[in-house]
């Protein structure tokens, strides 16, 4: 899903990325609602960036990138943790283009993600290439997200990926304790794909 944020474009380094585990809902400009591997996922495009709910039976996870005002958490490369029945892993990559590769970046992923009928991309007034973007697929029991955060004027491409899933030792078939649903299942370690 494409839309057009009605905003100013309140980010506007890189630099300015702050990531954040477990904040309450923020308002959002644009939300997609996705249901993949037993889970419920809330896609939402901020005006500071984006933010992704997830709901299952273990219970939520929420996640978020964006300028966050006071926030002392810089964006990190790589995060592997648990969170509650689940391991969470995340990574963060940085992407410098030309100008011309800039653009060409930002169309394909542009119509990579608004086409997906489980993405969302939120460009900003002022630029086509200044946009937020967040795709979610549900697979092998897991469920994973990645988003795009452009910021044409310093040709910065912020790319991140996320994947949740059960915890080792309460995916076991068998174990008592493990939830009933399997549709999130996971490893440990962190994520670099």
């Amino acid at each position: 899903m494409l839309t057009t944020l009605n905003t100013a474009y309140t980010d506007t380094r890189a630099a300015d990325l702050a990531w954040a585990l477990g904040r309450e809902p923020l308002p959002a400009l644009a939300t997609l609602d996705v249901e993949l591997a037993d889970a419920a996922l809330q896609l939402r495009l901020l005006g500071a960036s984006h933010q992704v709910l997830l709901e299952e039976e273990r219970g939520t996870c929420s996640e978020t990138v964006a300028c966050i005002p006071g926030s002392r958490t810089p964006l990190p490369l790589g995060v592997a943790k648990r969170v509650g029945d689940w391991e969470y892993e995340f990574a963060a990559h940085v992407e410098v283009l030309s100008p011309g590769a800039f653009a060409g970046r930002a169309q394909e992923l542009l119509a990579l993600v608004a086409d997906h009928p489980h993405g969302l991309v939120g460009v900003f007034p002022g630029s086509p290439h200044a946009f937020t973007a967040l795709l979610a697929q549900g697979q092998q029991g897991q469920v994973s997200w990645r988003t795009w955060h452009a910021y044409p004027q310093e040709g910065r491409l912020v790319a991140t990926r996320t994947r949740v899933g059960a915890c080792a030792e309460t995916a076991r078939p068998g174990r008592s304790g493990g939830g009933g649903r399997s549709g999130v299942g996971g490893r440990s370690g962190v994520f670099t794909g």
